[in-house]
């Protein structure tokens, strides 16, 4: 019996993998989660009933029953309730609340330690406290960028924030490390090391503003997983070392690749202002936009022969993506190619637009990256821009002074015609105006995206 938990291990570990894998493609993405979620399933039951600590199982198992209940069952409401719109938000939670086991795990291990005066190799302090202040960071830090997703909170900055902030990081890092040597030891000690984790997580993520929000919880996710992996060294539990890690690299290598997308270093993320959620003004050109009806919009699409639809935010605030798919079905009928152009930082989370449609059973190979569709829009007849603004703005490539020049967009404002649909002439999430409203090919359809989109289809039929 002593063999089975790891070979159950294993087994668990390969299921990790290859959930990733398939969640490479919304076709495959939920069969990945399911396997990935089965196989951690395998590793708790083995945990639970196989695992021997000095000869001996575990105890208060009616305890950890209840527990895995109660945590299941609040997951699943919580889950089956979410709108597309909150998902960022479940993210960020769901990860806090990860950040914070794996720091509870520390603190538990350190406990158990002092209280059984048994001495403590370096490694194994050393992987208490890293996990005690990673997690403790990845903890707060998820649940400022959930309130400030939920807009409960705004981004808050001051004189001396990033000298506060370093210090406060070098504090930590000092009382972390003098804890490892022995040279600090106590629970107050300890205690204080998670206060000072909790409080520069946040510290860390009150300045970032609205529209970097999609790279730091990519980088809080990397770090629940590394505190994660901390846990798996002090239990020497090959699972959850290895989930850990993998949550880790993915999360890394997704910040890195959103960092590259908006031609931005990680470092100019966190102590930037490239985010302020300061609302703009009108035409920084002084120009004048035009509008349209949706029964104009209409005609230039139905008699195009292509036709891109840019997704945003507020597509997903409309819950219009399944009217979206129906306009796309209708525009189809009448022999007009449709495609979706994605931008790497749309919406509020990495890949929100993906799954948005995906949800909506949009085709997969109808979503085209950016760095594939921009060498399309000199020859598309019809953009439409649904909700998205910042993406799609050409001062990242015209206006030095712009908080967003340098930025990879979507080059929507090469297309013959482009249709932006918006609630108001306000500024998009990076606080920012749009010179794409005021060019002469562009045209504004204001209104509700779902109700707009809805009188698109109506017109489409119509013609």
């Amino acid at each position: 019996m002593d063999g089975i938990l790891p070979l159950l291990y294993l087994l668990a570990s390969v299921t990790f993998v290859l959930g990733i894998k398939l969640l490479g493609s919304p076709k495959s993405a939920r069969l990945g989660n399911l396997i990935a979620a089965a196989g951690m399933s395998v590793a708790i039951i083995g945990t639970m009933f196989l695992y021997k600590h000095n000869g001996k199982p575990l105890h208060n198992l009616e305890w950890i029953i209840a527990a895995l209940i109660v945590g299941g069952v609040a997951g699943w409401i919580m889950a089956m309730r979410v709108k597309m719109t909150s998902m960022p938000q479940m993210v960020s939670f769901f990860n806090g609340m990860g950040g914070g086991c794996a720091a509870l795990i520390s603190i538990l291990e350190y406990t158990s330690a002092t209280q059984s005066a048994m001495p403590v190799s370096i490694g194994h302090a050393l992987a208490m406290m890293a996990g005690l202040i990673i997690g403790g960071v990845s903890l707060s830090g998820s649940i400022i960028a959930y309130l400030k997703l939920e807009d409960r909170l705004s981004d808050i900055r001051f004189g001396g924030q990033q000298f506060v902030n370093n210090g406060l990081l070098v504090l930590t890092v000092m009382v972390g490390v003098l804890l490892v040597t022995g040279s600090l030891s106590g629970l107050p000690m300890l205690y204080l090391l998670a206060a000072l984790a909790v409080l520069f997580g946040v510290l860390f993520v009150l300045p970032i503003g609205g529209a970097d929000m999609p790279v730091v919880i990519s980088l809080l996710n990397s770090f629940t997983g590394v505190a994660a992996a901390c846990g798996g060294f002090l239990y020497d539990n090959m699972v959850m070392l290895i989930g850990g890690i993998l949550v880790g690299s993915a999360g890394t290598i997704l910040t890195v690749v959103m960092c590259n997308s908006m031609n931005r270093s990680l470092l100019n993320v966190l102590i930037g202002n490239f985010g302020s959620s300061a609302g703009g003004g009108g035409s920084s050109t002084g120009g004048s936009y035009r509008e349209v009806t949706a029964a104009d919009a209409a005609v230039m699409m139905a008699y195009a022969n292509r036709v891109v639809i840019v997704p945003g935010y507020g597509l997903a605030v409309a819950q219009a993506q399944h009217v979206c798919h129906q306009l796309e079905h209708e525009l189809e009928t009448k022999g007009v190619s449709v495609l979706y152009a994605i931008h790497p930082v749309a919406g509020r989370m990495p890949g929100h637009m993906n799954v948005l449609l995906a949800e909506a059973d949009v085709a997969y190979d109808k979503l085209i990256e950016m760095e594939e569709i921009n060498a399309d829009f000199p020859t598309t007849d019809v953009v439409l821009v649904v909700g998205a603004n910042d993406v799609v703005n050409p001062a990242a490539k015209t206006d030095p002074t712009s908080p967003i020049y340098g930025m990879p967009i979507l080059d929507a404002e090469l297309a013959r015609q482009v249709v932006i649909m918006k609630r108001s002439m306000k500024a998009g999430y990076a606080g920012i105006d749009n010179e794409l409203f005021y060019r002469p090919n562009a045209a504004m359809l204001f209104g509700d995206a779902k109700a707009s989109l809805s009188s698109l289809v109506n017109e489409v039929k119509s013609l």
